[in-house]
């Protein structure tokens, strides 16, 4: 194939001119594509605009396995948007507290599939399909219209929680992000605006932290509030900290998790917790796993957490029970920051 290239792209004269051609090239192998003749046809003219997308002038060999992967991701997506307009996916609510102050100040929505078939499926199962897809700005906006909407439902019912919601790079780049914020917000006025906190991640601040800056700004023009998730996992230097416009981090559970134990973790989470003091932002924790993963984080000085030792996601309906029952435990009574 490289040589039919390279005889194909040979100069050659067409009257007084000298031109030259290029080739795109795709190939496929019988038995091991494994597929009848028309099939054979397909898959080699599939794999020649593969070639072409890659630049052109160039062979591509057709890959089975990723055709099989390709073809399982496009029909799940697909499963996806039908499941969405089937009203199978819903929004669970992990709660956010104080643990010095015994208080509950919030909750992080969390989508989850009721799949007929396969039970209830957290996001890992299903979301990595749709973020790299048009799709994405679709479910995307289901669950800040849902999210808000819970808002304004429990706050008919005397019950106030702000909610914060996690947003993904390509949602969050439409032009008229900003614009649709706005427009669900004014559906429901009987909510403030500074009720609702966007989450994105720290890897998807570093792509273009000028244009991000920008959504974000406008967003807070409106009143939402916005954090930086996953604190840590990136590379986000101080200088796209100083320029991007968010008032939360969020320190990435996998450093809370291990921080009892191992202590480069320890330390990442007491850095982000002074990079938050000094740059005048709010620090909170994820993924605390135990009363002494809460107990660690109020000595180094981080008051706000969320996890599994505080309480599970759970559906909208529980709630406003859980929050008005909800105590802190006794051991973070009397617990002040203490120094290294």
């Amino acid at each position: 194939m490289q040589r039919i290239l390279e005889a194909l792209s040979a100069p050659f004269v067409v009257g007084a001119a000298t031109v030259t051609v290029s080739a795109s090239v795709g190939a496929t192998f019988f038995p091991n594509d494994g597929a009848d003749a028309d099939a054979l046809i397909r898959h080699a003219d599939q794999a020649m605009y593969s070639a072409k997308q890659g630049g052109r002038n160039r062979y591509h060999l057709f890959d089975s396995e990723y055709d099989r992967r390709a073809q399982t991701h496009r029909e799940l997506l697909e499963r996806v948007r039908q499941g969405l307009d089937a009203g199978e996916f819903c929004l669970y609510y992990q709660p956010k507290v104080n643990m010095r102050q015994g208080t509950v100040f919030g909750a992080e929505v969390l989508i989850r599939w009721r799949h007929p078939e396969q039970g209830l499926l957290a996001p890992g199962v299903f979301m990595a399909v749709v973020e790299t897809s048009e799709f994405a700005e679709t479910l995307g906006n289901w669950v800040l219209g849902t999210a808000i909407k819970q808002m304004a439902v429990w706050a008919a019912e005397g019950f106030t929680l702000p909610v914060s919601v996690n947003v993904s790079a390509r949602h969050l780049q439409q032009p008229d992000f900003a614009a649709h914020v706005q427009s669900l917000l004014a559906d429901y006025p009987g909510i403030r605006t500074e009720w609702l906190e966007l989450e994105i991640l720290e890897t998807t601040a570093l792509d273009e932290i000028e244009r991000f800056s920008r959504i974000i700004a406008d967003c807070r023009q409106l009143g939402v509030r916005f954090a930086l998730d996953d604190f840590g996992t990136g590379y986000c230097s101080l200088t796209y900290l100083k320029h991007l416009p968010a008032q939360i981090l969020k320190i990435d559970q996998s450093f809370i998790r291990n921080m009892l134990t191992n202590p480069d973790d320890l330390s990442i989470v007491r850095g982000v917790i002074g990079l938050a003091a000094a740059f005048k932002l709010s620090v909170i924790a994820e993924g605390v796993e135990s009363i002494e993963h809460g107990s660690l984080l109020l000595q180094i000085g981080c008051d706000h957490a969320q996890g599994y030792a505080i309480a599970r996601p759970m559906p909208a309906a529980e709630v406003p029970g859980w929050v008005r029952a909800w105590r802190k435990p006794e051991a973070w009574n009397r617990l002040e920051p203490c120094s290294r």
